[in-house]
């Protein structure tokens, strides 16, 4: 009985702090306080990237491990429907060199044709001597930063070049959210609402894959809005990108390049979250 008398009055002691710590916070007026609330417009850019149209040029390393895949293979493959009517035609072309071939094997074919399996060869030969592939670089489109088709081994990034209180920056495509729209809403707006817009994109995900602030400069500032809260999305282009159209304020860079373009605080959020396949 007398533990429990005893730690009656320590709780009591204790509680008091504690009670007079959190009544600091149940003050209701704000302004009381001296202290100012700042609020935070918020933005919503797009990582909007087109992904490789071909393959990328093999490492020294790669091809050499590419090379031994395939003498693997040749060693342990058996041999295919051609290869093995190759050595039946050559089987066939001795036996009637040595006079011990039956003509009645020709016969059963009646009028048609025969077609051996070396002439097969010769026409896909002929036919591969025709066919011409397209360049796999191209240094009159690899050069135009405004077309999509730029560096087809390599993964492009859109920039788009928005006004930022009197300065023009290049940004991802970036729009103001709007009251009753989620993130993911307005980001998508910001896409379609471009000049010349017609990209049309994969979003990857509901919720934002990065997040940045910044403060806005000072000749735009307000007493109650001193900075911005951007979350960024990813999305992958589906289809080609629209007909460019003269002045268009876009660009399709590599990440290798983004540092020429965006500022070194942006950059290094957005390098974060970009794939560079």
């Amino acid at each position: 009985m007398q533990q429990k008398k005893m730690a009656a009055p320590c709780g009591r002691m204790a509680s008091r702090p504690l009670l007079q710590f959190l009544s600091r916070f149940s003050r209701s007026p704000v302004g009381n306080t001296g202290f100012r609330q700042f609020s935070s417009a918020t933005v919503c850019p797009v990582c909007l990237q087109r992904l490789p149209v071909i393959s990328a040029d093999c490492s020294p390393i790669e091809q050499q491990f590419k090379q031994m895949l395939h003498q693997i293979e040749l060693e342990k493959s058996v041999l295919s429907d051609h290869e093995l009517r190759l050595l039946e035609d050559a089987e066939k072309m001795s036996r009637k060199q040595a006079d011990d071939y039956d003509s009645d094997e020709e016969d059963s074919h009646g009028d048609k044709e025969i077609m051996m399996a070396q002439d097969l060869e010769d026409i896909w030969e002929q036919k591969m001597k025709n066919f011409q592939p397209a360049l796999r670089v191209r240094a009159d489109v690899d050069k135009d930063l405004t077309s999509a088709e730029r560096c087809l081994a390599d993964s492009l990034v859109l920039l788009a070049e928005q006004e930022v209180g009197d300065e023009k920056l290049w940004l991802l495509p970036q729009t103001r959210w709007q009251e009753g729209e989620t993130l993911r809403q307005t980001a998508e707006r910001a896409l379609t609402s471009l000049p010349a817009a017609g990209f049309k994109a994969t979003f990857l995900g509901n919720a934002p894959c990065g997040v940045y602030k910044y403060k806005l400069p000072k000749a735009i500032r307000t007493e109650n809005s001193i900075g911005t809260k951007v979350f960024f999305f990813k999305a992958i282009l589906a289809d080609g990108a629209p007909p460019k159209t003269k002045k268009a304020p876009f660009l399709w860079v590599k990440k290798s390049e983004l540092q020429k373009y965006l500022k070194p605080a942006y950059m290094m959020k957005v390098e974060r979250f970009i794939l560079d396949l």
